[in-house]
């Protein structure tokens, strides 16, 4: 060992390398984990338990009939808009 070089100093790049080495290891096994044919959570089929059960058919459409001036202001309002480009 020189003499010029601390023990820390000589550690230092020991200890870089073994977090690096750990880094990809960590990385290999969650990229490993995300593949779907692999994945335990998406082979069960279970839905997620923390959404609220979703509905299978669309809300019910809703139409409000205009009367005349709404319709007039609501035209005038598109015209509006239209030439604001």
């Amino acid at each position: 060992m020189p003499e010029h070089v601390s023990f820390l100093q000589l550690l230092g790049p020991v200890v870089l390398a073994l977090a690096a080495v750990l880094w990809v290891m960590g990385l290999i096994r969650l990229l490993r984990g995300i593949r779907p044919e692999r994945s335990p959570r998406r082979a069960g089929g279970s839905a997620l338990s923390a959404l609220p059960q979703q509905r299978q058919a669309p809300p019910e459409r809703e139409a409000v009939e205009l009367t005349p001036a709404e319709r007039d202001a609501f035209a005038g309002l598109v015209r509006q808009l239209g030439n604001g480009r």
